[in-house]
């Protein structure tokens, strides 16, 4: 009861000062700051950073005809400007405003492109540039459109006349000037920091003073010592973080280098601990573990980031200050979630899935997490963060951790609360084994249990053995007191093929390639429907492996996956 109340007063606390941050935006926004941001029009662009994003001429083309497939959303315009039509879609409109699409008018590399870009553009600054106001103008967008306006400067101006070159300039000054002043307004996370990212840019790519780029400078290094861990993962525990923020990371570091000017020892810091950080999330087939917000993976975006790491070394196998494991022997790799609960402000994407684990062999993916569908309904996220839809232990039916979605915390959106508090980790790795044993008190509060899995991968990498345990504090073993309902779930990725062999063992096998048998001696798996939501056409039917039994009459479980080869031609 001292948790779930401290959990409340929290979350008001949040409220609150969402609120004030709300109200001072308004404030900025209005009238009374406006002349704030006015001033010095810059005389040019120095330099266009470079893009780093993927870019289709393909789909400049499209736009070029009215059709923009942003967001995983398709919209026609029928002839009309994007930004007089009605959205319905956020994502979209955010994407809309966030100009990121510039860069396939810049692959394009036509004078047809270059003028429609021009157009876009002028359109926004007609529409949307003399009021700050609505999506456009949120904080977050406006510093993606600020890196956007900069990195494809080139595209946008190529044969402008002076009055337009001139009313760009401008309103990029204005922009700039209102993300400074909002800054310090906004809530933690990638946000915060992809504004002091914003800054930095403007600060290196537009005529500015020493000043100006010392204190964008400093900023941003404060910003990246406080957010990124010493493993290189970000404090949300979200590993498309880690993506997202790289893709603007490593151009800004570039840009300092162009300008020849000493970038922050806070960003090559962060960058040579992220780089490695995202490959460790990596399984082989290039796919990122679907933990805490991960969803599809497109794996040329990871590709063109992975090129600009020079060490090009086996992952890490231990990311202490994330809270994850990676067990990898020969063609097989195990991604375990062994951490606590991400701070509360910054856990809108965070799952209930402690101790849950992934586990690829060779170009397949086998065990999963369901993940995320990234640009899907907002209906299925709720199921997506559940502890049911990991590859861990549930008890009850319940979830290890709960999420925030009373209407009375609206403004914060969904944090997670009410976790785990201790989660221990013990890497047990020895000769021809590589393993680790956690446990997490989710379940105590509610019915006095505690989850220890232990994991190790042995056999170069042919056998993943797992004990799970369910025990009261001390050791002590669970009591039946009909709230001890125990379901360990495997989740399987959709492509693998799943049938009974000639023992009645479960098989999972992947198409022409390895195959690996589920066997556990104590309980008798089921096998159950399950939705993997991380695929990228969207949500896709899958199945699921379950051992369902009372922990107070097995208070451990041990199972086995072992890989078998496919057979000669």
């Amino acid at each position: 009861m001292a948790v779930a109340a401290g959990n409340t007063t929290r979350l008001w606390a949040l409220v609150a000062r969402e609120y004030w941050r709300r109200a001072r935006r308004r404030l900025r926004a209005g009238p009374v700051y406006r002349w704030r941001y006015t001033g010095r029009t810059p005389e040019r662009v120095l330099i266009a950073p470079p893009d780093l994003r993927l870019a289709d001429p393909q789909i400049a083309l499209e736009i070029y005809y009215g059709h923009f497939p942003l967001s995983g959303h398709m919209v026609e315009t029928a002839g009309r400007s994007p930004f007089q039509i009605e959205v319905a879609n956020r994502g979209w409109q955010k994407s809309l405003h966030g100009f990121r699409w510039l860069r396939h008018m810049r692959a394009a590399g036509t004078e047809l492109a270059a003028a429609n870009a021009r157009a876009l553009v002028s359109d926004w600054i007609a529409m949307h540039g003399g009021r700050i106001s609505g999506v456009a103008w949120e904080p977050a967008t406006t510093a993606k459109r600020i890196i956007a306006w900069l990195q494809h400067s080139s595209v946008v101006l190529q044969g402008a006349e002076l009055p337009f070159y001139r009313t760009f300039l401008k309103s990029l000054a204005l922009q700039i000037r209102y993300l400074r002043s909002m800054a310090r307004e906004l809530p933690d996370g990638k946000a915060r920091l992809r504004t002091r990212i914003a800054l930095a840019f403007a600060a290196l790519s537009l005529p500015a003073s020493t000043s100006t780029l010392r204190s964008a400078t400093r900023n941003l290094a404060e910003e990246l010592e406080r957010q990124i861990l010493p493993d290189g993962g970000h404090i949300s525990r979200n590993p498309i973080v880690v993506l997202e923020l790289l893709s603007d990371l490593l151009p800004l570091r570039q840009t300092y280098a162009n300008q020849a000017e000493q970038p922050p020892a806070a960003l090559i810091g962060a960058v040579e601990r992220m780089l490695p950080a995202l490959r460790f999330f990596r399984h082989q087939d290039g796919s990122i573990a679907r933990f805490n917000g991960m969803g599809a993976t497109i794996q040329d975006r990871i590709a063109a980031i992975l090129r600009h790491d020079d060490t090009v070394g086996a992952p890490l196998l231990h990311a202490p200050h994330s809270g994850y494991e990676r067990l990898s022997m020969g063609e097989t790799t195990v991604i375990a979630d062994t951490g606590l609960p991400p701070p509360i402000d910054v856990s809108g994407t965070a799952h209930a899935g402690y101790l849950s684990f992934e586990m690829s062999s060779g170009r397949h993916n086998f065990i999963v997490n369901a993940g995320v569908d990234t640009y899907g309904a907002e209906d299925f996220r709720p199921l997506a963060r559940a502890t049911a839809a990991h590859s861990t232990a549930s008890v009850n039916d319940t979830s290890s951790a709960r999420f925030t979605h009373s209407p009375r915390f609206g403004l914060l959106g969904s944090p997670l609360i009410g976790g785990p508090r201790h989660v221990p980790c013990e890497r047990m790795d020895s000769k021809g084994i590589q393993g680790f044993v956690a446990s997490h008190d989710g379940y105590v509060p509610a019915f006095g249990i505690y989850h220890e899995r232990e994991l190790s991968l042995s056999g170069q990498g042919d056998v993943l053995s797992g004990v799970d345990r369910f025990l009261r504090a001390g050791g002590a073993p669970v009591r039946d007191n009909g709230r001890d309902l125990v379901a360990v779930r495997f989740h399987i990725h959709p492509d693998i093929e799943f049938f009974r062999d000639g023992q009645g063992h479960f098989v999972l096998a992947a198409p022409r390639s390895d195959r690996w048998t589920f066997t556990c001696n104590e309980i008798a798996p089921q096998v159950e429907e399950s939705i993997f939501f991380a695929g990228l056409g969207g949500p896709r039917r899958s199945r699921q492996i379950v051992l369902a039994f009372k922990a107070s009459e097995f208070g451990e479980v041990r199972w086995q996956m072992t890989r078998t080869r496919p057979a000669g031609p």
